[in-house]
């Protein structure tokens, strides 16, 4: 998964999902994304989902000063972490249900503006948090 923004200015702004794959139900889903173009410090990075045939879902954001927010029904099974020197977000999503079949997607924030931008999987460019 790999999305590519472009702004006006000097640096562009990318952000890369690794990890995922096929898991059972009760499992742990790590995904990492990697940022380059902006820090960690100066941008949030938020995660989101999409199931099968739904629409984009919140999944849970960390903030800059490094605070967290969730989506209340993964509350008790989430977590994003940083590591700001590797540029790196990991989301984890613990005890794996079916209904957490989805494709997942990092995206970034700044001065708590969202970018308006095209999904490499997807026909919608915005998403809403719920």
């Amino acid at each position: 998964m790999f999305l590519s923004i472009s702004e006006n200015v000097s640096s562009q702004i990318t952000l890369t999902e690794t990890g995922g794959g096929t898991k059972k139900p009760g499992e742990t889903l790590q995904v990492t994304c990697i940022v380059s173009g902006f820090s960690l410090t100066d941008y949030s990075v938020l995660w989101i989902r999409q199931a099968p045939e739904k629409g984009l879902e919140w999944a849970g954001a960390i903030w800059t000063g490094g605070g967290n927010e969730y989506n209340s029904a993964l509350q008790n099974r989430i977590k994003i972490t940083r590591n700001t020197s590797k540029k790196q977000v990991l989301l984890e999503l613990s005890n794996l249900k079916p209904e957490d079949t989805a494709m997942y997607y990092c995206t970034d924030t700044q001065q708590g503006n969202l970018f308006q931008r095209p999904w490499t999987q997807s026909p919608m460019t915005f998403w809403q948090k719920k």
